[in-house]
């Protein structure tokens, strides 16, 4: 399930599409109940299908929903639409783990800062909410 701009899911109005996963698809939406943006996680038409990715979606939710912590994004709601499911999230602002390596390589003009610090600086946070994630069975945010 492709959505363009504009699409609704529920009562969600889909921005954009921020990208995609192993079980879906991930957009950025606009709640406008609540006037706050959120993160949709569709997963794919073709997988929803499937019982087994349907189960696993299922108990992704619900691992999700168990946890409460500052590294992981919080669950806001789960449902169907046209027989798709879906997860709604908050939506974490800013560069994803990619492009901040990325620019971990660039050399930076602060001593206090090289490079090979900040790779563990932001490597210590994901460590934690990866160790909360397995341990309360959620596969991803």
């Amino acid at each position: 399930m492709s959505l363009n701009a504009g699409a609704r899911i529920g009562p969600y109005e889909i921005v954009a599409r921020l990208g995609a996963g192993g079980m879906g698809e991930v957009y950025r939406a606009r709640d406008a109940r609540l006037d706050r943006s959120v993160a949709i996680k569709v997963l794919t038409s073709a997988r929803a299908i499937d019982h087994a990715q349907l189960d696993r979606f299922q108990r992704e939710a619900r691992a999700i929903a168990r946890v409460s912590h500052p590294h992981f994004c919080t669950l806001y709601d789960v449902g169907q639409q046209d027989g798709v499911p879906f997860l709604v999230m908050e939506l974490l602002e800013g560069d994803t783990l990619a492009e901040r390596l990325t620019m971990a390589t660039v050399p930076v003009v602060r001593p206090s800062a090289s490079p090979s610090r900040l790779p563990r600086r932001w490597m210590r946070p994901t460590a934690r909410a990866s160790s909360i994630a397995t341990s309360s069975q959620a596969t991803s945010c």
